[in-house]
């Protein structure tokens, strides 16, 4: 019939009707087809390497609470975007990997540029990955595709779509369809949940990601202040999910199996709300939990639940489950709670290049505004990070999930364009290491591009610091490799059309960083930093 739209045309509808018309890409030959006739009411944002398009889209998801549409080249450009893939399959970001494939005539032969095993190849960090059986079926996958994405635990999916597919006609409309993306807890267990939290004499509770993710702050905040227990994050936090300056909070568990049993020593019961139990990484043998100690998990993640090596789980949404379990609890909120111990010690910041991690980060948050969110990726300064700038309200602290770098300038690029496809007016604030600015540095061309209010703050200690750490914990000298010498990052900002400048005293910092906030798109500010140990266990 000489009006039935094509599979392009439908697809596209289709993509309108769900609010996906903002695509991160960089154009390969078999996406062209996709992107052709490009509409005027979708936005293309273009990255210069498929790994910081795919962090830019993970960035854009979490900020706007929506999934994002990726698109990136068949086999070798999927390839370049696993890093960032395995970050929002480990952070539940619900996107949309598009990949374009050879003609179906040809893949047969293995043509150049094809993928002969599309669905294989970025498993197992995809919740779902397809090649439509025939060109008619694309609409309905990219349906399928957008349920899958942001159904419980949600995740990254993979379509690979035959560039030919595009202009063959469509069966009709694309039938639209909407899922739940919350799963409510079972009654019964919860209410047993509850009955061991009331018994226990002295209680503690471990709030992960999922908490605010699902936008349960207030009521973990709520139920934390009702059982009157000590709150502990999780360790190495993609989200934070407790106000860090609240007089339960505690701190951050450690990283190892001794240092966790060794923290939770004096609790008869722990809840993990919204996470892993634990986030390990470095092997330090220990016991999971100290004797006499019960655990309880709460999470929306079957995976997580399987995985823990203790304890009893209960599947739920934070926020439905913390609103069902503040009920269900006896009010405890005069129980008696041991301050943290602060590490009120002062700082000196009169000092000039190289500056002490303390100096910088004491001096940013005299500077940051309130409203600023903070991406990191300095993790040797994490601990800087807790004390100086603690994270209070929701929403505002994001990092990588998933241990790689590379992923903190492209999100923090993904996070502003959320901010401004969703009408908030804020500046970005990302910390990131001298190591860690390599690895994406192509991002800051799109922050450029779009004009947008980051404040990016590259300490440069001249080394990978957080492996000369792991060094000496796995006593292993003489690794290569782990100096930098030789990089001049205001001049590479430069020259991808950001504002750059090196700082050398805390006054100069302050002042540029007050200049940024007032800027009209980046800054990159480099700080010359100390090498210092950190604490592994």
């Amino acid at each position: 019939m000489a009006d039935q739209k094509s599979v392009h045309e439908v697809t596209y509808d289709l993509l309108r009707t769900l609010g996906l018309t903002t695509v991160f890409g960089n154009p390969g030959s078999t996406e062209q087809t996709f992107l052709k006739n490009f509409p005027d009411d979708f936005t293309y944002v273009l990255g210069l390497q498929e790994a910081s398009v795919m962090a830019m889209a993970d960035g854009f998801a979490q900020c706007t609470g929506k999934p994002a549409l990726v698109n990136v080249h068949t086999a070798a450009g999927t390839g370049n975007a696993m890093g960032s893939v395995v970050a929002a399959y480990k952070g539940n970001t619900p996107l949309i990997i598009t990949a374009g494939q050879q003609t179906r005539e040809m893949v047969l032969c293995e043509p150049y540029l094809s993928n002969p095993d599309e669905t294989v190849f970025p498993q197992p960090w995809v919740k779902w990955a397809y090649e439509p059986k025939r060109a008619e079926d694309v609409p309905a996958a990219f349906m399928r595709a957008y349920t899958v994405a942001l159904q419980p635990p949600a995740g990254p999916v993979f379509l690979s779509i035959p560039l030919d597919d595009w202009e063959k006609p469509a069966l009709g409309p694309a039938v639209i369809r909407t899922v739940s993306h919350r799963v409510s807890p079972d009654a019964a267990r919860l209410r047993g949940f509850a009955e061991r939290i009331n018994k226990a004499k002295r209680p503690a509770l471990v709030v992960g990601p999922e908490v605010d993710r699902s936008g349960a702050w207030d009521a973990g905040v709520a139920f934390a202040e009702k059982v009157g227990a000590p709150v502990y994050g999780s360790a190495l936090p993609d989200r934070a999910s407790f106000p860090e300056d609240h007089p339960l909070f505690q701190g951050q568990l450690a990283m190892t199996v001794a240092g966790v049993a060794e923290t939770l020593q004096s609790y008869d019961l722990v809840v993990v709300i919204g996470a892993q139990v634990f986030r390990y990484y470095p092997y330090v043998a220990g016991e999971y939990l100290p004797e006499g100690t019960e655990l309880l998990q709460i999470t929306a993640d079957p995976r997580l639940a399987a995985t823990a090596p203790v304890g009893d789980s209960v599947l739920g949404d934070a926020l439905l489950v913390l609103e069902q379990l503040v009920e269900l609890v006896d009010d405890h909120s005069d129980r008696s709670v041991p301050p943290r111990k602060a590490n009120t010690g002062a700082v000196d910041v009169s000092g000039s290049a190289p500056l002490t991690a303390d100096a910088v980060w004491q001096t940013l948050s005299t500077v940051k505004p309130a409203d600023s969110p903070l991406v990191t990726e300095s993790t040797s300064t994490q601990a800087q990070q807790t004390r100086f700038l603690p994270s209070t309200r929701p929403a505002s602290f994001f990092a990588t999930p998933s241990g790689g770098i590379g992923w903190g300038v492209p999100a923090a690029v993904g996070i502003a364009l959320g901010d401004r496809a969703r009408g908030v007016k804020r500046t970005v604030v990302a910390t990131i290491g001298d190591g860690s600015f390599q690895y994406s540095v192509q991002a800051i061309y799109t922050a450029a591009q779009h004009k947008l209010p980051i404040v990016f703050v590259v300490m440069r200690n001249g080394e990978y610091s957080i492996l000369k750490s792991f060094a000496v914990l796995e006593k292993t000298p003489g690794v290569p490799g782990l100096d930098l010498p030789g990089l001049d990052i205001a001049s590479i900002a430069t020259g991808f059309g950001c504002h750059a400048v090196n700082v050398d005293t805390t006054e100069k910092l302050a002042h540029e960083f007050t200049n940024a906030l007032n800027a009209e798109g980046p800054t990159v500010i480099v700080v010359p930093t100390k090498p210092q140990a950190t604490h592994l266990g």
